[in-house]
């Protein structure tokens, strides 16, 4: 039977030789497979606090990021270094014998983590199987509601945007059970804020007075913004675009009607969805039979929608 010195040397092999792997891999991708960094995300959300909480169980999947070491660590915890294999080693060592060990402290931001110290404890339990760690949590306040999945290091950008948005518009005051899901794509946040400027203007024209910033943002919600949302969830259009939110179909969805509108002025909402749907699904069925229709010359036979919007929409930017 192998020693917990052994069996720590053969763990951090194995753990260095998969952290090598993954770098490689995401070279060859030219994605980021780093830590995040704390300061990073405090700078782009504008966080507030922090509050300590206590010590308490935190999910080991939800730890995405460091304090000041987001560099010795890939996401996923596996040392991106050698240098502290030593450190890596004993702690392996003390999970083997069942050492008690220290909580590990942690900045907490929606339902994310970020590690202060701990840093190797939260390795080997990960590699260990675990799923939760004890951890001193403080929590730091952010006005964009965030999870662990949406704090990624090519978001960071939109997130800063979805936080300038609320606090331009205070949306989640104005409405406090607003839900404008996180776009996924940089820009649309300011293209949010043109289509209530517009709203505005168009209230106050039928109202024939003058409406309040306030006023409009709420309106907006509730009149534009919730219809489009509520027939992209009726007709299920999220599951035609995995990875997109309902935030990103509301942009494309308005867009597609008022290029419709241009040839047919009774195009409604649910119309204009369902073409955008069949143009644009990235569902591969979906995609496979419009590309058969392109290639047999059929798009637009006979169809008033498809004749009405001739000219292709641009193509979904990618994320």
């Amino acid at each position: 039977m192998l020693s917990d010195e052994s069996r720590a040397d053969d763990d951090y092999r194995r753990v260095r030789r998969r952290a090598m792997l993954r770098d490689v891999l995401a070279r060859l991708s030219g994605r980021e497979n780093r830590l995040l960094s704390f300061e990073a995300v405090k700078q782009s959300l504008r966080l507030g606090g922090p509050i300590y909480r206590g010590t308490q169980p935190v999910p080991l999947s939800q730890i995405v990021g460091s304090v000041d070491r987001y560099r010795d660590f890939d996401d996923v915890f596996l040392p991106a270094q050698s240098h502290t294999a030593g450190r890596w080693k004993s702690i392996a060592r003390a999970f083997y014998s069942d050492v008690s060990l220290p909580p590990v402290r942690v900045y907490k931001v929606g339902e994310a983590y970020f590690v202060l110290d701990g840093h190797h404890r939260v390795s080997v339990a990960r590699e260990q199987g675990k799923e939760f760690i004890d951890a001193e949590v403080q929590e730091a306040y952010s006005r964009v509601p965030v999870t662990a999945d949406d704090l990624k290091a090519e978001d960071l950008m939109v997130l800063h945007e979805y936080r300038r948005f609320l606090e331009r518009t205070r949306l989640d005051e104005v409405r406090a059970q607003q839900k404008v899901w996180h776009l996924t794509i940089a820009g649309g946040y300011d293209r949010l804020i043109e289509h209530i400027a517009v709203h505005r203007y168009f209230m106050g024209l039928d109202f024939r007075r003058d409406v309040g910033e306030e006023e409009a943002v709420g309106h907006w919600y509730d009149t534009v913004y919730l219809p489009i949302v509520e027939v992209i969830r009726a007709h299920n259009i999220l599951a035609d675009f995995p990875g997109r939110t309902e935030t990103d179909l509301y942009l494309w969805i308005v867009d597609h009607l008022h290029s419709l509108r241009e040839m047919d002025s009774q195009v409604a909402v649910d119309a204009a969805a369902d073409d955008f749907v069949d143009r644009h699904s990235e569902r591969p069925l979906k995609k496979l039979a419009r590309g058969v229709k392109r290639a047999l010359g059929v798009m637009g036979s006979g169809d008033s929608l498809d004749e009405a919007g001739a000219q292709e929409p641009p193509d979904l930017p990618d994320r």
